[in-house]
């Protein structure tokens, strides 16, 4: 068993559910016993450890491997530490079969923790300190809820010349990404006997015709929308929840809605947009934000320096984009020019039976290692 497999098995027999997912004072949540895990690993690799404090009980892990000299420009890697949540405990219970290791946290993000770690660890086991670059691993908290990890990093001032940001993106080294823009749209009726639904104003009805609206000719509107390593925004609506009994008319009915937008999107455009279409079809709905913070698209210039060293040691021409949202925008909107690179594919990601190919995480590690190698 590698070094890096062995890392990851034991991190996935550490429970770290995100609290969000989990009733109070659930012993599988939080992020807690990884970071400790993480910290007492890392030192042993002769890495200075610190821990930033984020929630209570809960706190990013910072581990650095200083420069031989003076410092002059800092990467960052930066996998998140919490996870979904589990079907069963047996998902606790690292296990190999076909070449995949299986378990909660696999591939989204353990398997880019351990790929990591794993390189960081051993470019400082083996005395090769890059000259001038300081390389930053810090594992974040509460990515798959509200991103507290990365937006404190981002808040403490924290400054680094690149980050790469662990999910599982086949490997591929990723310089964009959409955002996510989580909608609640409301439908106000009246109220009538069932009998007699004339007297009343039904708000489902209503919202089910914003519905079929929605999902049709503005989904369609949107295909026109492309970017060139993203394609189209989209939209989906997740849910509808409207009306008590029926023998009455509802008179308030609400849907959720996740639009996945582009760079150069802001929430203003969208819901302007949005509502524009409700009014031209003669539909009204009370369109505000699910979510308090917008999680807006990541677009890093694959030009920069270290964006282009990371492409050639990957022998990648040309950089990926994916649908998926994560921590890289918050730290790119805090001045980090930011990637995605991770083992295992965001397809088994959330699933219940979440795995990670043992090769694609050696494959990381190694590509790691290479990279880091050949810093100044």
């Amino acid at each position: 068993m590698t070094d890096a497999e062995k890392l990851l098995r034991e991190l996935i027999a550490l429970p770290s559910v995100n609290p969000a997912f989990l009733p109070g004072n659930d012993a599988r949540a939080g992020e807690g016993r990884v970071a400790d895990f993480i910290a007492v690993t890392a030192a042993c690799a002769g890495l200075a450890i610190d821990f930033q404090k984020v929630l209570p009980g809960r706190s990013n892990i910072l581990a650095t491997l200083s420069p031989s000299g003076k410092v002059k420009q800092r990467l960052l890697l930066a996998p998140h530490l919490d996870t979904v949540n589990v079907v069963s405990d047996k998902q606790f219970v690292p296990r190999t079969a076909d070449g995949r290791i299986y378990g909660r946290g696999a591939c989204d993000t353990k398997g880019s923790v351990a790929a990591m770690l794993t390189a960081l660890s051993r470019l400082a086991r083996r005395g090769q300190r890059p000259a001038t670059t300081e390389i930053v691993f810090a594992g974040l908290m509460d990515e798959e809820n509200a991103q507290a990890g990365s937006r404190a990093l981002a808040a403490s001032d924290f400054q680094a010349d690149l980050a790469i940001v662990g999910e599982p993106t086949c490997l591929q080294i990723v310089t964009a990404h959409k955002g996510s823009l989580w909608l609640r749209l409301e439908t106000r009726g009246k109220a009538a006997h069932g009998s007699c639904p004339h007297l009343g104003k039904n708000a489902v009805h209503e919202m089910a015709r914003i519905v079929d609206l929605l999902e049709t000719g503005y989904a369609q509107h949107l295909q026109q929308r492309r970017h060139p390593l993203l394609g189209p925004p989209t939209i989906n609506i997740g849910f509808i929840q409207g009306g008590t009994q029926p023998n009455i008319v509802p008179a308030s009915c609400v849907a959720g809605a996740d639009r996945r937008t582009l760079p150069g999107e802001t929430e203003l455009s969208v819901r302007a947009e949005i509502n524009s279409w409700l009014r031209r079809h003669g539909l009204r709905a009370t369109l505000t934000s699910e979510k308090s913070l917008y999680c807006l698209p990541l677009e890093t210039n694959p030009r920069l320096p270290l964006v282009q060293k990371f492409l050639r040691a990957a022998r990648q021409k040309k950089p990926a984009g994916v649908n998926f949202f994560c921590d890289a925008s918050i730290l790119a909107q805090s001045g980090i020019p930011s990637i995605v690179f991770g083992p295992g594919d965001i397809a088994q990601a959330h699933t219940d039976d979440e795995w990670v190919a043992q090769k694609s995480l050696e494959d990381a590690t190694a590509l790691l290692l290479k990279f880091l190698r050949d810093l100044p």
